[in-house]
């Protein structure tokens, strides 16, 4: 038996002794959840659930803007309403939002900074935080240090929101953006080591448009793209929610409380802050700027009256021409840029925004389900914004020029994702890059101005979306393997020596190249269990950009955790330090399932 089925097979004989001890639960208990039970499909007794809640009793909220190029931002502790049927629950949130934070308007080309403040008290799932992870202590459950971290961004890496330039509560720091980014949806959120699951769940997430001069925001914009009203962020998140309206980030009753649990799924859809929203659409075209701000889950994505939508943009920026689609897949930290056509709709009519995808196996094995609802449109009488899709968004008059032709790789690069067994435990395995732990030094050096393609291989029984700061790339396709005989013939060794065999001779299908949609520029890519998914980067070098990629930065003197407070210090590597005041250098990539990054499924690189 293989490693992936021997732990399989430990963990389904736990769950069913755990199925057969909550057999005898109160039957009122299991009743509780029948509303949910209309709605899901399932209620297994070893999750976690909400209180029933009726859909579609709130408004869609509109994000407020943010503008200029100096500006400030705090992350503060507050208190928000998630539903109108549930009290105010405590929150983080960015600036004058009680939850979330406002969207950040910049423009291609113009440097912009962002002074950034913590001005958090406490944290409202401090019972959540397991000192057991890197570099936590007790004091994180009452001191948050968060980071601001802007999700694909170009970003000189002193300003990147590296996990560890920590800022504690009452300080400062100054974020230097370069403006290098095309027109694209990307979107900002808290990294701080071991703590993002946590500070992200909690609120700390906003979205940033960047313009240019096609796609300006402006009415007139060149693109003939619907601006103002008809331009809508939907930050879209699935949660666990207590009756007394705060968060539960524990979804299973196998991990204790404090613990860490791997990563699971909610049970409520969560736009812009608000449980299964509603919103009053005129008849006319709509452009949703959408993000996965989620901590664990996929979603296929779809209108439930099946009406088609067309994809014009992902992460990096608009495509050269519209996709067509009745759904998409859509992992953590994914973007799309969307129109939407209710031109057509007849007033009075209600459309959904759903999803059907199945969850990852982890949570699969403890019974749950598809969460499937977002949010509600209503059909308005009135008409709206009247344009026309074009056939290409990219390569025209008025259009910024077409994606770059795909070179040719100078360098192959193999990484691994794994979930190193925990034994006979029936606790979650552990998260690993490469079989490393973020500290070990073995990190990847890619050199500027190199073309590289990268083979990740992913040896799990989940999807994994991994995602690369500074760079964007180009996604290559996915193709299977046989991880029988790959890891038979390369065993695994102990956790801290690097295990990336070379995969060629164990790929057993022809490479499928991704949709349509997924073919422009990206910066997370999805990789799907059992197979390698190749992706293709250049790396910039310092005179491109106007900074060094590579240059060395120091934490700020106090933001740092101490190294007395280095917790059980699982993944404190040789070679590493993160004392305050220690001197950083380079970025990240990691998986952006935020549990699975959270304990050690991330590395650093540089670009040298």
């Amino acid at each position: 038996m293989n490693e992936v089925s021997r732990r399989s097979a430990f963990r389904a004989a736990g769950v069913m002794a755990l199925v057969a001890g909550a057999a005898a639960l109160p039957s009122s208990s299991r009743a509780r959840h029948a509303f949910a039970d209309d709605i899901f499909g399932g209620n297994s007794p070893l999750l976690f659930h909400s209180p029933p809640l009726q859909p579609f009793r709130d408004e869609l909220p509109r994000l407020p803007m943010l503008t200029g190029t100096d500006l400030s931002l705090e992350a503060r502790s507050s208190v928000h309403r998630f539903h109108a049927d549930l009290p105010e629950g405590p929150t983080f949130g960015y600036g004058e939002c009680n939850y979330l934070g406002p969207t950040i308007e910049s423009v291609q080309g113009q440097p912009w900074t962002l002074r950034y403040t913590n001005s958090t008290e406490g944290n409202p799932l401090a019972a959540d935080v397991d000192t057991a992870l890197h570099g936590l202590s007790e004091r994180d459950r009452e001191q948050t240090a968060t980071t601001l971290h802007l999700h694909g961004g170009i970003t000189s890496p002193e300003s990147d929101g590296h996990s560890e330039m920590l800022v504690q509560p009452g300080e400062s720091l100054t974020h230097n953006f370069s403006g290098l980014n095309e027109s694209a949806g990307l979107w900002y959120h808290d990294h701080a080591m071991s703590m993002t699951r946590i500070n992200v769940y909690a609120g700390l997430v906003g979205v940033n448009l960047v313009r240019d001069q096609f796609d300006s925001g402006s009415a007139d914009n060149s693109l003939g793209l619907p601006s103002g009203e008809f331009e809508v962020p939907l930050v879209l998140q699935e949660k666990i929610m207590n009756p007394d309206g705060s968060m539960s980030l524990r979804t299973n009753i196998t991990v204790p409380q404090g613990k860490w649990e791997g990563g699971g799924t909610g049970d409520v859809g969560v736009v812009n802050g608000k449980i299964w929203p509603t919103m009053e659409v005129a008849r006319g075209m709509y452009r949703f700027r959408i993000v996965n701000a989620g901590s664990y889950s996929v979603w296929n994505l779809f209108l439930s009256n099946r009406m088609t939508f067309w994809v014009i943009g992902n992460d990096g920026g608009l495509l050269d021409a519209p996709v067509r689609t009745e759904s998409i897949r859509l992992a953590p930290a994914e973007r799309l840029d969307v129109l939407v056509d209710f031109g057509s709709v007849e007033p009075g009519e209600v459309i959904e925004l759903r999803n059907d995808e199945p969850p990852p196996a982890q949570a699969a094995s403890l019974g749950a389900v598809p969460m499937p609802l977002f949010c509600q449109f209503r059909v308005a009488s009135g008409r709206g914004f009247a344009g026309e899709i074009m056939t290409m968004y990219r390569g025209g008059k008025g259009q910024p020029a077409l994606l770059p032709e795909i070179p040719l790789a100078q360098v192959q690069r193999t990484v691994t994702v794994n979930q190193p067994s925990a034994g006979l435990s029936l606790a979650p395995p552990m998260m690993t890059l490469n079989n490393l732990r973020y500290s070990d030094p073995d990190i990847e050096m890619p050199a500027q101005g190199a073309v590289e393609q990268w083979n990740i291989v992913n040896t799990t029984l989940e999807p994994h979306p991994i995602h690369l700061h500074l760079v964007h790339f180009r996604t290559l396709g996915r193709a299977p393997v046989d991880l029988a005989a790959y890891m038979r013939d390369h065993p695994r060794p102990d956790i801290g020596v690097k295990w990336a065999p070379d995969v060629e001779r164990y790929v057993t299908g022809p490479l499928a190249p991704p949709p349509a949609w997924e073919a422009g520029a990206k910066d997370t890519v999805n990789t799907y269990p059992g197979t390698v998914t190749r992706i293709l980067v250049r790396f910039p070098t310092g005179d491109e950009l106007g900074f060094d990629p590579d240059a060395t930065f120091t934490a700020p003197s106090s933001g740092n955790r101490s190294s007395h407070d280095m917790g059980h210090d699982i993944g404190h590597g040789a070679g590493h330090d993160m004392g305050a005041g220690a001197e950083l250098q380079g970025y990240m990539w990691h998986c952006h399932m935020l549990d699975h990054e959270d304990h050690e499924m991330m590395l650093r690189y540089r670009v040298v």
